[in-house]
């Protein structure tokens, strides 16, 4: 059996809730894609203080999110999707027209494996690197650091900058020929470098021009103007 899919309706509005914090670097990965699939009218926003440590209290993890990490999309059932790439996936498949998760078997399977590397060899490290070798978002939060294992972390993003930077020298965006996913989860990553003052080595020549190009996007560039 062949299962049913209801098409987005666009003359329907439906209320989605994100919490979120915007200056955040992984909040910034959905508002960028809200951006790409103008999505902005249907989201009311809710501010989730991660300096005072909202996402850590017992109410927010019981109610909204086990894992205690921001964003969470709350649909207008009730239903709570976490993490930022079922969030973008979501969001991209909600009026049948994906253009950022892949509509082949091909591009979602690459689409979803640099997605993955962006997140582990990038953004996930400098969170590392932030949470355990800097003050990170303070002692309300950060009630346990190694700051050995930030720093190896920071290390490792500096090796993930360097990848993609070898990737973005054979084609245009991350996992091919079209902005995608991908894309957004390395822009979320140097916007954390640049949170963290984590430069991009000067030898990365591709991929600071790619970043530049990126930052002209207009869900990009909104991002980047609140996250200063």
């Amino acid at each position: 059996m062949t299962a049913s899919f209801t098409p987005f309706d666009p003359t329907v509005r439906p209320m989605m809730t994100i919490y979120d914090f915007p200056q955040g670097p992984y909040p910034a990965r959905v508002r960028i894609a809200l951006g790409e699939k103008n999505l902005q009218s249907r989201v009311r926003f809710e501010l989730v203080d991660l300096l005072k440590g909202e996402h850590k209290q017992p109410d927010f993890i019981a109610s909204k999110n086990y894992s205690g990490t921001l964003p969470v999309l709350e649909l207008d059932d009730g239903t709570l999707i976490a993490e930022c790439t079922a969030i973008s996936e979501y969001l991209d498949w909600l009026d049948g027209n994906p253009v950022l998760t892949g509509t082949t078997p091909r591009e979602r399977g690459l689409i979803h494996m640099m997605n993955k590397r962006a997140e582990l060899e990038l953004l996930d490290a400098i969170s590392v690197y932030f949470h355990h070798a800097t003050p990170g978002l303070g002692p309300l939060v950060e009630v346990y650091q190694n700051a050995e294992w930030g720093l190896r972390q920071r290390d490792k993003a500096v090796r993930g900058m360097h990848y993609f930077d070898s990737i973005l020298r054979v084609q245009p965006f991350v996992a091919g020929e079209a902005f995608s996913m991908a894309d957004i989860t390395v822009i979320g990553g140097l916007i954390f470098a640049g949170i963290v003052k984590l430069p991009v080595p000067a030898q990365c020549e591709a991929l600071i021009a790619w970043y530049a190009r990126m930052c002209e996007r207009p869900s990009v560039k909104h991002r980047i103007t609140m996250s200063a």
